[in-house]
């Protein structure tokens, strides 16, 4: 069976799509990873192979991580088994947040999860009973006074 074609054709088609999806200009791009208009041009062409450096600005500037553009880049080797960060990892681990948020977003996390489990002590919400019609009632039986009332129409 032939191997899937890799989503990008180079790391530099990967940042071009990156750039794209940020609606971000070429210029903008290079101003914000200290590089060259042009170099980076040559980059997104293929022409140049960034350094590690040059990656991880760009990473930066993209707001997403080095790791990922170097992977892209074939930089590192996708064999080597690495340990997975989880949700709440990457919560513990975000110096952006104070302790206070951090335990407050574990907290919706695992919420949410819980949610989205089913579980086997908890119980299945079962639908409630259709109610039936009441038979209706002769208008005699009821005291004159018991008649129910008209509704008012809703005023807009």
């Amino acid at each position: 069976m032939p191997e899937p074609a890799p989503p990008f054709k180079s790391v530099g088609d990967f940042i071009r799509t990156q750039r794209e999806l940020m609606s971000l200009s070429m210029r903008q791009l290079a101003g914000l990873a200290k590089v060259s208009n042009p170099y980076l041009s040559q980059i997104e062409r293929g022409v140049y192979t960034p350094s590690a450096q040059v990656l991880k600005g760009i990473a930066d500037a993209l707001d997403m991580s080095a790791e990922t553009l170097y992977r892209e880049a074939g930089l590192l080797d996708d064999s080597v088994e690495r340990p997975t960060l989880t949700v709440e990892d990457a919560i513990r681990v975000d110096g952006r947040l104070t302790q206070e948020a951090k335990q407050a977003l574990i907290q919706v996390y695992r919420g949410l999860i819980a949610t989205q489990q089913p579980s086997a002590d908890r119980a299945t919400p079962s639908r409630p009973a259709r109610k039936t019609a009441a038979k209706a009632v002769p208008s005699k039986a009821l005291p004159a006074k018991a008649k129910p009332a008209k509704a008012k129409p809703k005023s807009r």
